[in-house]
C-alpha cells in the first residue's frame, strides 16, 4: 500500500517560524485515534512537538474522538510520542536548546498505512521578517500577472 495521503496541514508554519530543516516522524497512536485519523480528522494549528527525558513528544496536536467510539475514547489534545531514531532525539533537543527555536509539526499523513508527522526545525520569525515575507509574495505575484497579460497582448 503506497499511499501517501494528506491528513493535516498546519497552513501557518512557514509564515510564523523560518523553517530550517525538516524530519519525518511515526507517531504512537491508539485505536480510535487511528479510525480518526482514517476519517481524515486532525488538527494542527496549535501543536508543537518537545524532547522531555530524552523522549519526543508532540503535545496540542488535536485529534477529535471517533464518532463510534466507546467510553474508551482517547483525550483529543493527549500528548503523543514521537518515533525517532536516539541520535535524531538527540539532535532536536539540541537545536532547541538554542533561543527562539522550536519543532512546528508541519503536516500529519499516511505513509504505507502508518501515521506520519512532518517536524518542521524552526526559527521563530519576528513581524517586520512577515512582513516582508509578504511584500515579496505580493510582488511576485504580481510580476506573475504582468508576465501573464503580456503573454496575452502579444
Amino acid at each position: 500500500m503506497a499511499d501517501d495521503t494528506t491528513i493535516a496541514v498546519n497552513r501557518r508554519a512557514r509564515y510564523d517560524y523560518d523553517i530550517v530543516d525538516t524530519v519525518e516522524a511515526g507517531l504512537v497512536l491508539t485505536g480510535t485515534e487511528v479510525k480518526s485519523l482514517r476519517a481524515g480528522k486532525a488538527s494542527l494549528a496549535q501543536a508543537f512537538a518537545m524532547v522531555r527525558d530524552g523522549q519526543a513528544w508532540l503535545v496540542q496536536a488535536h485529534i477529535p474522538e471517533y464518532a463510534f467510539g466507546n467510553r474508551a475514547n482517547h483525550d483529543p489534545t493527549r500528548r503523543r510520542k514521537l518515533l525517532l531514531h536516539k541520535r535524531q532525539i538527540a539532535e532536536l533537543a539540541a537545536f532547541t536548546q538554542e533561543q527562539g527555536r522550536t519543532l512546528v509539526p508541519m503536516r500529519l499523513y499516511w505513509r504505507d498505512g502508518r501515521a506520519k508527522v512532518l517536524l518542521g526545525l524552526a526559527r521563530g520569525k519576528a513581524q517586520h521578517d512577515k512582513r516582508a515575507a509578504i511584500a515579496e509574495r505580493d510582488a511576485e505575484r504580481q510580476m506573475r500577472r504582468a508576465l501573464r497579460d503580456r503573454e496575452r497582448a502579444g
